[in-house]
């Protein structure tokens, strides 16, 4: 990510990890056909879709399914050795594909998750309301004093995830001349704390937020014009004065797994759903407190006629 480079913590891996490798017979096949390592990454909306797709490689097609916590940079270092077979989603990364696919040639792409990915800086509504022309970035400047914090000092705060998610904020904040500093809160949990206070207690606060993501179904948050994305406009990680480029994610398999993946790899390749049906997963776990496989399981039970296509013939 990124991206949108998010954290729900290492409780809602840990679920996952254990629901994916609680080596529990298939319900299709009493032998497991072989095994797929998926890597998680520190956002909810992955680990929903990670989720998913554990679940249908496992009870639909009888595969074991291992999963470990990752940082998204590292699990592409891990694609030769066969460490990972799978990223579930991938927000842009166009330094990473360049080395592990165009030129080591140990990655790939396996086509379009169906998500549609936005990345951007967002107030609560209540502070539009309050002040209209906040939306606007050249504002930005006039409402500094609201949005100082112990960390921030004189300038105002943009609050930011985890430093290793997909950001340029800190070239944003020195290039379109904001008096803001960027503090990292260090996870895409802190981000929806911080929201959700921000919204409950009237408090003021600039963030680095992204699409698809749950919090949108509970709390109004509206986005930051900033000056419009053209491309190439993001080429010079130090120059960016852009916004974020509209993202179509994808999903990357090492090489290995594609030549000898067979019906696994076929069914990860068939993935594709939306925004909000990853919505629906991700608030299952978060809201309703469901371990990851239980929250896969009801949306793979109520949505076969999504699902169904996606299973190799």
């Amino acid at each position: 990510m990124f991206r949108p480079k998010t954290l729900v913590g290492p409780l809602v891996a840990a679920l996952l990890l254990a629901s994916c490798s609680s080596g529990e017979p298939a319900t299709t096949t009493a032998r497991a056909k072989g095994t797929v390592n998926i890597d998680i990454h520190a956002w909810v909306g992955y680990e929903a879709q990670a989720a998913v797709l554990a679940y249908l490689l496992k009870h639909e097609l009888g595969y074991e399914v291992k999963t470990r916590p990752m940082k998204e940079a590292d699990s592409w270092k891990d694609f030769e050795s066969g460490k990972v077979d799978v990223i579930v989603e991938s927000w842009g990364h166009n330094d990473l594909k360049q080395e592990y696919i165009e030129k080591r040639k140990v990655a790939l792409s396996a086509g379009l998750t169906g998500n549609k990915g936005v990345i951007g800086w967002y107030v609560p509504e209540w502070m539009v309301k309050k002040y209209p022309d906040i939306t606007d970035y050249r504002n930005l400047n006039k409402y500094a004093r609201l949005f100082r914090t112990e960390k921030s000092g004189n300038a105002g705060q943009v609050l930011d995830g985890d430093p290793t998610f997909v950001t340029n904020d800190e070239a944003l904040v020195k290039n379109l001349g904001l008096n803001y500093r960027v503090v990292y809160s260090g996870s895409e949990d802190a981000l929806i704390k911080a929201a959700e206070a921000a919204t409950k207690n009237r408090r003021p606060l600039l963030m680095y937020f992204y699409e698809p993501q749950w919090l949108f179904t509970k709390v109004r948050l509206v986005k930051i014009a900033l000056p419009a994305y053209a491309v190439g406009c993001d080429d010079d990680a130090v120059k960016v004065a852009c916004d974020y480029p509209p993202y179509l994610l994808d999903k990357i398999v090492s090489r290995r797994f594609a030549e000898t993946g067979g019906p696994a790899y076929e069914l990860v390749r068939n993935f594709n759903w939306t925004n909000d049906d990853q919505n629906t997963v991700a608030s299952d776990m978060i809201n309703e407190k469901l371990p990851a496989e239980e929250a896969a399981r009801r949306w793979v039970e109520e949505n076969e006629i999504v699902w169904k296509d996606w299973i190799p013939r």
